[in-house]
């Protein structure tokens, strides 16, 4: 698998956040529950997404203890590395690898709060000052 197959889509990203989110080793059910109703996911949809997920490297699970049938999640990959790569492959994809179009861009379309422009702020002088990196 390349690495754009190896990393979740927006459907399979709703389900990376609820396990995520758990902080514990959630069973399907569970993960099924935590997923905003507007996904609309069914149990079978969201029992192939987990199997992709699985497949991708990017869950694991095991065996309840107590109900073989029953599998509990795990994430293989956290949320910070994930977003990395979705990041870099947006760059990659829309902006031709340059990640200064890509941030300009989203900085001339987005509007920004006060606290939000100084976050930024803060991230660009960081990376200026050489950390960060």
């Amino acid at each position: 698998m390349d690495r754009e197959e190896m990393l979740p889509t927006e459907r399979e990203w709703l389900i990376m956040d609820a396990v995520w989110d758990s902080g514990d080793q959630p069973t399907s059910a569970e993960i099924l529950s935590r997923i905003d109703e507007a996904a609309k996911l069914d149990a079978r949809t969201e029992r192939v997404l987990l199997h992709h997920l699985c497949r991708k490297g990017l869950l694991g699970y095991v065996v309840d203890e107590h109900d073989s049938r029953m599998y509990h999640y795990y994430p293989l990959r956290m949320r910070e590395e994930c977003l990395r790569e979705k990041s870099r492959d947006f760059v990659d994809t829309y902006f031709q690898g340059n990640s200064g179009g890509a941030v300009a861009a989203l900085l001339k379309s987005a509007q920004f709060t006060d606290e939000q422009l100084k976050e930024l702020e803060a991230i660009l002088k960081a990376r200026k000052d050489g950390e960060g990196k």
